[in-house]
């Protein structure tokens, strides 16, 4: 007989009762530490909260430079280190008030958030006024290109997309609207026609019975974010299937279970706490940023709670560790429980490692732009491991990934043709140096070179911010812990 957890009836109007008397209380702390502010987030805890409050500070990108994290007995109190890009304070007193708003709105369930802040959030998180394209299936070069040839070929304008590739398997989100009514495709018979298009082609490279997928969504409200939507399509097209390299081992007592390096070195260690009723879910990979968002990302779609954490990071390694149980309650007693979550932790921490060269392009934004740029791209023989596009203003940006079709560096002459074709600005990132160069074909049009690179130094130690003996001990805890990027 099949024994479950006992669980309590909740009453929704009760648990909405204990959120007005006790309201969530964000903190903005710019004294307690030399050169990072504190976010401190305390309020009656519900699952998913702590990636909404991530979900904010990465849209933002901010750099989490530290965290702890306690949400044990219906309550959290959380604590994020922050900077923005530069390794700076956030003093801009209109971003520090929309982080307020924007923490208590997704706590309270609502997206209503009435300051606006003069910055760009890319990709687009949710897009209320047009369609989304989503796509899974096997990468292969000229895959995108494709795709936006048929798109626009069709009428169909692309506002915003995002695509990545991992374990030879590809993913992408793309916003479109309809060029001559300038909104969603709302007919249900261009929408079958469109979609019948694009079916055509991602097939074409697929033998009968290969996973794939084609599928246009009308604009909702309850539209998911769109990198939490990719981890999720990955993660259903099974990209978590290791490669034969990888491997699994278990202690004699199988009370560890522990991920042998997957391809680019992250390990992931599941062990079983009986004392205290949780599992310990320990993740080592290279930092890099939005790290902790793919993280919990993937622990929230698994339906685990995260009742307590510590992120930290050492010469560029981060060190991620959880305590963990099911949202029933239970902890990861099996094994192929166990091996189901530290697969789809590996995959998740890789599939945004970048592989390539980056380039950033700014150029006029147009219909068809995509289809033109994919094209120079695989005219050239390149191919495309990661993408983001969008638009500011009358101009369209994008960052592309990309690679030579042989897997050698892209040569010069090459690129010197990438960017004559494209136009605009064509921003080449050098990730080994940090460094940048750009070469726009027009001079009026440059892009700022923003560094990633996050160095911290010894931290103050902080004071009762709260005039609270908790709050301080909290923030004992969480400078222990060194820096990890976002």
């Amino acid at each position: 007989m099949e024994i479950s957890a006992y669980k309590p009836y909740g009453d929704p109007e009760f648990e909405s009762l204990i959120e007005r008397i006790h309201p969530p209380r964000v903190c903005i702390d710019n004294d307690s530490c030399r050169d990072c502010t504190i976010v401190k987030v305390d309020s009656a805890n519900k699952h998913g909260i702590l990636l909404e409050m991530v979900q904010v500070l990465t849209d933002l990108d901010l750099v989490i430079s530290k965290s702890y994290i306690c949400s044990d007995g219906g309550w959290l109190m959380d604590v994020f280190h922050v900077t923005d890009q530069l390794g700076n304070k956030i003093t801009d007193e209109s971003l520090i008030h929309y982080i307020e708003q924007a923490i208590c709105a997704s706590r309270r369930g609502s997206r209503e958030i009435q300051t606006c802040v003069d910055r760009n959030v890319r990709p687009r998180h949710v897009s209320m006024e047009h369609t989304a394209m989503e796509m899974t299936g096997i990468d292969r070069p000229g895959l995108m290109s494709e795709i936006s040839a048929v798109l626009a070929e069709l009428g169909c304008h692309v506002s915003a997309a995002v695509a990545w590739t991992h374990n030879k398997r590809a993913a992408c989100i793309v916003y479109v609207e309809d060029e001559l009514k300038h909104g969603p495709i709302q007919d249900p018979y261009r929408v079958a026609q469109v979609q019948e298009q694009l079916e055509n082609v991602v097939e074409a490279h697929h033998y009968d019975g290969e996973r794939r997928s084609v599928r246009l969504a009308a604009p909702a409200a309850s539209q998911t974010h769109t990198e939490r939507r990719l981890h999720q399509l990955m993660a259903a097209d099974r990209d978590y299937e290791q490669c034969c390299s990888c491997g699994y081992e278990s202690s004699a007592d199988d009370e560890v279970y522990r991920q042998k390096k997957g391809c680019n070195g992250t390990e992931v260690k599941v062990e079983n706490c009986r004392q205290k009723g949780y599992s310990i879910v320990t993740v080592r990979s290279v930092d890099r940023p939005k790290l902790l968002f793919d993280t919990i990302c993937t622990l929230t779609d698994l339906q685990y709670v995260v009742f307590h954490a510590s992120i930290s990071s050492f010469e560029s390694i981060a060190v991620q560790e959880y305590y963990v149980r099911h949202k029933n309650g239970w902890t990861l007693d099996s094994e192929s429980e166990r091996r189901r979550l530290t697969q789809n932790l590996m995959a998740a921490t890789e599939r945004r490692v970048s592989h390539g060269l980056r380039l950033d392009v700014s150029t006029q934004n147009r219909v068809g732009l995509l289809s033109d740029v994919t094209r120079v791209f695989r005219e050239s023989g390149l191919s495309i491991s990661r993408a983001e596009i969008g638009i500011q203003g009358e101009k369209a940006v994008g960052t592309f990934y990309v690679k030579d079709a042989s897997g050698q560096a892209v040569n010069p002459e090459t690129l010197e043709t990438v960017r004559r074709e494209i136009g605009g600005t064509v921003l080449v990132v050098n990730k080994s140096l940090g460094r940048s160069s750009s070469q726009p074909t027009s001079s009026s049009n440059t892009i700022p070179n923003i560094s990633t690179s996050h160095s911290s130094s010894k931290q103050d130690k902080p004071g009762f911010s709260l005039g609270s003996l908790l709050w301080s001990q909290v923030e004992w805890l969480s400078s222990n812990f060194r820096p990890i990027k976002s």
